[in-house]
């Protein structure tokens, strides 16, 4: 047998078969028709496409789906779970990639983990992005003292541009209950 056959086709460890399980059973009825992709903003950038994660899902390759970065380029807009003709809570399940990888990943899931929280927090704060005060909770989130340092020439030019502007008071107030029912809505409050 192929060995890139083989490594597409092993099964994840028994730790996370249980994570593996509630994901299946989220996907479990996917009739490949390609809805989600198609509704997906963010599909070019993503290196398997959502429909091919649930497949992926369903025979259970879950080493190669903690590789991708499909399931970090979800913004969570949830245009998949709306327009799935079969009802999949879709935007659960690339959430709970993004937790099992914050879990089993190494230092890129991590950084990439404390990104989106990053993000998600700045907009629930704010009520948009804020890229100073984004990037502040990135860096502490991130616990990586270097990290700053890697990310010094691009503020640098972007500053000497006028792309940087302080962070305001926004309208956080706005959102945050939207963002409390969308926890309560995903059992996570």
């Amino acid at each position: 047998m192929n060995q890139a056959v083989r490594e597409t086709w092993s099964p994840a460890p028994e730790a996370d078969q249980m994570v593996l399980k509630e994901l299946r059973e989220t996907v479990g009825a996917c009739m490949q028709c390609g809805t989600c992709t198609a509704s997906c903003p963010n599909w070019h950038a993503m290196d398997i496409t959502p429909r091919a994660m649930w497949r992926m899902i369903q025979f259970g390759m879950l080493d190669q789906i903690l590789a991708s970065k499909t399931f970090w380029m979800c913004s969570a807009c949830y245009m998949c779970t709306l327009r799935c003709p079969r009802g999949l809570k879709l935007t659960s399940a690339m959430a709970a990639l993004k937790r099992l990888a914050g879990i089993e990943g190494g230092g890129n899931a991590r950084k990439n983990l404390a990104f989106y929280a990053a993000f998600m927090d700045d907009v629930e704060a704010h009520g948009r992005v804020q890229e100073t005060s984004m990037m502040q909770r990135y860096f502490m989130k991130a616990r990586d003292p270097m990290l700053p340092l890697s990310y010094l020439p691009l503020g640098v030019r972007m500053l000497g541009k006028g792309k940087v502007h302080l962070p305001g008071r926004g309208r956080g107030d706005v959102l945050r209950p939207l963002f409390a029912k969308a926890r309560e809505m995903e059992g996570l409050s």
